[in-house]
Parts: structure tokens; sequence; C-alpha cells
């Protein structure tokens, strides 16, 4: 017998999501979750986007905890960099929660690069473009930056000194962790940290944001 996929959460579900999270919740920004959640469960059996595939769990861990940092940061306007962003977390849920964001959403893969174009055509968003680069390789086509974000990204270190450095020039960082991966992060001495906020309804993961260091 084939299985039934999960539906697609509805307006009333999406709405309390937001606001379990305490973020706002209008009708146009629902509706494009809900537009971006079917497009990613349909990418997804061909790319393997993302390993969580309940829409409701794709809901609180991708949509909530990514725009989280608009009203935590916050993040409001300018020029963000969502670095190795895979599915469009966080650039995405961000550019959808803060319409005047400019938003680049880095990604070397090809095929995730075509998902994420097509998420911006379907949504209809102005000032999100898609950079199928490596972040290292990356400087004035995208500075300065407001915001460089990275969400389960791995090598920290590296990341932080390109974020620092004279091309890139972000005046803050903002990074997705687990609790695991704090203490290697709050040795780079270049980023002045702030203290981490938890991130709702988990055990170890955090949202952590740093400020540029002269």
């Amino acid at each position: 017998m084939a299985m039934v996929s999960p539906p697609l959460p509805s307006m009333a579900v999406i709405r309390r999501a937001l606001e379990e999270f305490k973020l706002p919740s209008y009708d146009d920004q629902i509706l494009q979750i809900q537009d971006y959640i079917k497009i990613l469960l349909t990418w997804n059996d061909k790319l393997n986007l993302t390993a969580i595939r309940d829409p409701l769990d794709i809901l609180h861990r991708h949509f909530c905890e990514s725009m989280l940092a608009g009203i935590s940061v916050p993040i409001e306007r300018g020029r963000l960099a969502d670095v190795g962003t895979g599915a469009g977390f966080p650039g995405l849920p961000l550019k959808i929660l803060r319409p005047s964001l400019q938003v680049f959403l880095i990604e070397s893969n090809i095929k995730k690069a075509a998902f994420l174009a097509e998420v911006i055509r379907v949504l209809g968003l102005r000032d999100a473009q898609v950079l199928v680069r490596r972040y290292e390789e990356l400087g004035e086509e995208i500075a300065p930056l407001d915001f460089a974000c990275a969400r389960a990204l791995g090598e920290y270190p590296v990341f932080l000194n390109w974020a620092h450095s004279g091309h890139v020039a972000a005046k803050d960082v903002v990074l997705w962790i687990g609790s695991q991966d704090l203490p290697e992060i709050l040795k780079v001495p270049t980023w002045e940290w702030r203290e981490p906020i938890p991130v709702p309804n988990s055990l170890r993961r955090l949202l952590l944001v740093g400020r540029r260091n002269p």
C-alpha cells in the first residue's frame, strides 16, 4: 500500500507556529510559506534538500527557527548573505519576514541553486539573488554586508575569517549552531559575541550573534 503524504500545514497551523515563536503572522507571508513548503516537498524527492520530511517539522525547524533571527538579532533591513544556504534556510524565510532585505543565497550545488531560483520566482521575491559559487571565492560581489549568516555550516573559523575580511566586511554574523559548537566559535577573537539565544522547543540549538571587532 502506498504511503499517504502528510497534508500541507493550513494557514491556521502556520499562524499558530509563528505566534509560538512570537513572530508576526501576515496572510501574504503565510501563503508564501505554504507555497515554499509545497515546492520543497516536490523537489525533495529528487534532490534530498532536507532530511526533515514532515511538513510540520519543516515549518518549525526550518521556517520558524530561521525567522527567529528577524526579531532576536534583530534583522530588519540591509544586505544579508546566507552561506551554504542549501534549500534556502535561513535566507529565504528571513526575506519573507523582512521583504526589504537584500538577500544573497550562496550555494555551490547547481541543482540546489535551480531549486532556489524556482522558489524566488514562484514567491515573487525581489532583491533575492542566487550565487552559484563557493563562498570563499566571493567578495566585492556582495560587499559590504550587514549580515553574514550560516546554519549548520561547519568549519566556523574559516567562515568567520572570511566574513571579517576587508573584501567582505560583514558588520554582524548570525549563526544557527548546536551547543557543542559554541566553545570553538567563542575562541575566534575577531568578533564580539552576544549571549547565545536558545531556540524555542529545542534542547541544544542556539542562535549566536557576533559584532565585528575592528
